[in-house]
């Protein structure tokens, strides 16, 4: 007996078996938690080189396309090869990276790991004398003595918390530095990865859509292709953005607090710099550690570098964010914050500096497909018909 296949019951066989398996994968991911986690660790510690170097590549490659579109330009590159153009920015590429990288190990990093020790050596000696400027103020207060004695329980419970921080902070940046050292194999394997990725950029993207012609309807690929294009176009402008940016708050900072003799400049601007790239919360992460580090060497310079950090953030957000930024992403305050609190929640900070474009761009494909039925059915689309 001949058994006749059509097109439809075979798309929904397939169908079918697809919703079966991943209810089946699924099921076994949240009843084996632990095992799933471990596999899944492995498997990344596996293509972590690939990672690692899909990443170098990718924020290389903004370095690589200005140098291709701006430098190398005029008639003495005109009747050069492809191959050759991309052969010479790369190696401009790469020098300046390299050339970043040594200036920060060179200057910054010897610097950053002083401030980091004396910090924890003085701590101790800071709080001691904070608790005595305390316990004057208490003292020509004249608190009854329930309220004396709870201010006293609470500020010893912090002092605590202080020196306990401070003891550990020192064994967590040896953990840190042994952390890079340990994973210094996987770097370099990185860029050797994101060599082949820079140069064969064309060929992987040319790769990568016939596999994808291949196994879908041109209406779909096309349509996956667009989405590719859109979420490549609002991360790269977002994360280029935010580094250019978060760069020069960093060293505005430190100018201005060199300037005005602020203690651990350079801690103080890296950590304002680095906690810049999150979008809402970076000012307030950065600017609470930095406060209270100074507050322990004088409370007035505490006070001050509140306020320079304010002034700073309000210049950022109002005069060279907009300018670098523009409208990158074209989601409300709102969806800013509920992407930061998911992602950062489920990814930590890589999910904070992430999260906002990513959302962007679910948002940007949601609000899609609504306006899309809506005009099917003859409907409005703006959101201001419905208010």
């Amino acid at each position: 007996m001949k058994i006749s296949w059509s097109r439809k019951y075979t798309l929904i066989s397939i169908y079918a078996f697809i919703v079966v398996a991943c209810s089946e994968l699924f099921y076994l991911a949240v009843s084996q938690f632990d095992v799933f986690s471990a596999k899944l660790g492995g498997m990344i510690a596996t293509l972590q080189p690939f990672i690692v170097g899909f990443a170098i590549a990718y924020i290389l490659n903004f370095v690589l396309k200005f140098v291709e579109s701006n430098v190398l330009v005029g008639k003495f590159f005109e009747n050069w090869k492809q191959k050759s153009k991309r052969f010479l920015s790369m190696i401009i590429t790469y020098l300046i990276a390299g050339f970043i990288l040594y200036l920060f190990i060179k200057i910054v990093l010897p610097q950053l790991i002083a401030s980091i020790t004396g910090l924890a050596n003085d701590i101790p000696m800071y709080a001691r004398e904070t608790t005595n400027w305390i316990n004057d103020i208490l003292k020509d207060l004249n608190p009854t003595p329930e309220v004396m004695q709870f201010a006293t329980e609470r500020w010893n419970e912090f002092m605590t918390k202080i020196m306990e921080f401070a003891t550990d902070l020192i064994p967590i940046l040896g953990l840190v530095v042994k952390g890079i050292f340990s994973s210094i194999w996987n770097v370099l394997l990185g860029i050797v990865v994101s060599v082949y990725l820079l140069i064969s950029k064309e060929n992987f993207c040319g790769l990568s859509k016939k596999i994808l012609f291949s196994l879908f309807s041109e209406r779909v690929s096309v349509k996956v292709v667009e989405i590719m294009d859109r979420s490549n176009e609002t991360f790269g402008k977002f994360l280029s953005g935010k580094i250019l940016d978060s760069f020069i708050i960093g060293i505005l900072t430190f100018i201005v607090l060199t300037v005005v003799k602020m203690p651990y400049a350079l801690l103080i601007s890296v950590i304002v710099g680095v906690t810049n790239i999150i979008p809402f919360f970076g000012p307030f992460i950065g600017a609470i550690p930095s406060v209270i580090i100074v507050l322990f060497v004088s409370p007035t310079k505490a006070l001050w570098l509140a306020l320079i950090i304010f002034i700073i953030q309000q210049i950022d957000g109002n005069i060279i964010g907009p300018k670098i930024l523009g409208d990158s992403i074209g989601i409300s305050a709102f969806w800013i914050l509920f992407s930061l609190l998911v992602t950062g929640k489920l990814l930590g900070f890589v999910g904070m500096v992430i999260g906002v474009p990513l959302f962007a761009v679910i948002y940007s494909l949601i609000k899609e497909v609504v306006e899309y039925r809506l005009e099917k059915r003859g409907l409005p689309t703006e959101t201001d018909d419905y208010i």
